[in-house]
């Protein structure tokens, strides 16, 4: 009858895993119900705890990180020139539809103005709306 024992506690962990959410609990209820088996088996109560224990171990460390990967994929990070949309720059040398520069992270840019009827004059803070090869997109900064 040991094996009623490890259910409930399998049950009792996955009530707690309902709370916590983190994949520890259920592996460990996993772990209990392997238990639970080998006690419905007619295997000793240490080898009943070796056999949960063990399980457990093994999902915790071998299961876990991987179903955590699918539920938490990880986020796209921006590199390069994607980086710098949404980000603000100075202008340096007055920017209109087709030329102009402006300081992005510490660089300087060639830029032009997102609206061909908009020009900024130096010291303006602009926002860059996109990239286009090695000429950033700019517009009036929302921050102003």
């Amino acid at each position: 009858m040991d094996w009623i024992w490890w259910v409930v506690a399998a049950l009792v962990f996955f009530a707690i895993e309902m709370v916590s959410l983190d994949l520890i609990f259920i592996m460990i209820a996993i772990g209990s119900l392997a238990a639970a088996l080998a006690s419905a088996l007619g295997a000793p109560v240490v080898v009943q705890a070796l056999v949960g224990g063990l399980v457990a171990l093994l999902l915790i460390f071998a299961v876990r990180p991987i179903a955590l990967r699918h539920l938490h994929p990880a986020r796209e990070i921006m590199t390069g020139a994607a980086a710098l949309i949404g980000s603000t720059g100075l202008v340096l040398e007055r920017i209109d539809s087709r030329d102009g520069r402006v300081r992005l992270a510490g660089e300087v840019w060639s830029a032009r103005s997102f609206d061909p009827d908009r020009s900024f004059e130096p010291g303006d803070t602009v926002d860059v709306v996109r990239i286009e090869g090695a000429t950033a997109v700019v517009n009036l900064s929302e921050s102003k």
